[in-house]
Formats: structure tokens, sequence, C-alpha cells
């Protein structure tokens, strides 16, 4: 009996190392909205415009077995809280998002395909992934630089989008005198903090 007690105990001590060691080999950050920046900007018949992203969350897993790898990343913003300084502009993004449906867009990434090591904690890094947006879902390859601290970690970078590619027709205003280009770019600088 003595020895099934002490068999026991051994087997749940080597899980507790096997999780331990495990949640020390792969760390998670949160996505920290307050000092997380997102923007999109894109083109129309009369002037440039720019859009601010003012909800967003998200997750990256980092493994630091062997080389540092991004195990998991995810972003999700919600589409209503796309803001210009005119409210006209505004509705018509919503209208063009379908936001009454698609609540929000995503990110979810799906293959880790390279990080080249700058230096001083910096990486260049590429990873694949699905993208969600108005109901439609693409896979698209997104690059960026990350910087790594022992409490966060911070991605920056930009990416150009067309929005036919998703069903999106380009918002239009004053009776259509008014249009939108097509392609819009996203430029992030996010801070994931644990």
């Amino acid at each position: 009996m003595r020895t099934i007690e002490l068999n026991g105990v051994l087997i749940i001590t080597i899980l507790l190392v096997i999780f331990a060691s495990h949640n020390l080999l792969a760390q998670q950050f949160n996505l920290n909205n307050s000092k997380s920046t997102m923007s999109i900007f894109g083109t129309s018949s009369l002037h440039d415009w720019e859009e601010v992203i003012e909800e967003q969350s998200g997750s990256i897993q980092l493994s630091t077995e062997g080389e540092m790898a991004i195990v998991n990343l995810n972003v999700s913003v919600v589409a209503e809280s796309i803001k210009s300084d005119k409210p006209a502009m505004d509705k018509n993004t919503y209208k063009a998002l379908k936001t009454d449906t698609y609540k929000s867009i995503t990110f979810k990434m799906t293959d880790f395909k390279n990080m080249t090591d700058l230096g001083n904690s910096e990486y260049q890094v590429t990873v694949s992934g699905k993208l969600s947006i108005s109901g439609v879902t693409k896979i698209v390859d997104l690059t960026f630089k990350m910087k790594t601290t022992t409490n966060a970690v911070t991605l920056e970078g930009e990416k150009s989008l067309n929005m036919k590619d998703y069903g999106i027709e380009p918002p239009k205003a004053l009776f259509g005198t008014i249009t939108t280009g097509e392609k819009v770019t996203i430029k992030f600088k996010s801070i994931l903090t644990n």
C-alpha cells in the first residue's frame, strides 16, 4: 500500500515538473489595448484619409526552447471601433464592412514561416494566417518586427490589402462624387504584456 502511494506521488511530481517546464519554454503575452495602436490609411478622389482602431485584443505565445519561435498569434478588432474624425465617414465604413452582421475583424496565425535575429532582442518575422473581414476569410502573409523583453513583446509593421478581395465595395460619399480607392494599408504597433 505504501509503495502505491509513493508511486502515485512520484507520478504527480513528474507531471508537475513537465507542466512547469512547458510553461517556462512557452510564454504567453496578451495585447494591451491602451498601449497599442492600429490605423488604416487609404485614398479617395478628394484626399487621403486615416481611421484609427480603438478596440483590439489578442495574444502571442513564444517558444524559447532552442531558437525563438512563435507558437500562436491572434488579433481581434471590434469593427465599429474603427473611427475617423468624420461621423459620416464612420457610418459609410460600417456599412461597407457590414458591421450589423460581422462584429469583428480577426487574424489567426496558421503557419510560422521564419524569423531573423536582428540583435538586441529584435527579430524580423513572417507568419501566415487567416484574416477574416466581413465574413470573408483569406490566408495572408504578415511580416513585422518583433522586440522582446522579460515582460513585453512589441510587434510593429504594416499590411496592404485590396478591399474588393474581401467583398467590400469601397465607400462613396456625396452621391458617388467622392470615391474611395480599393487599396488600404493597415499600420500597427502592438504591445503585448504578461
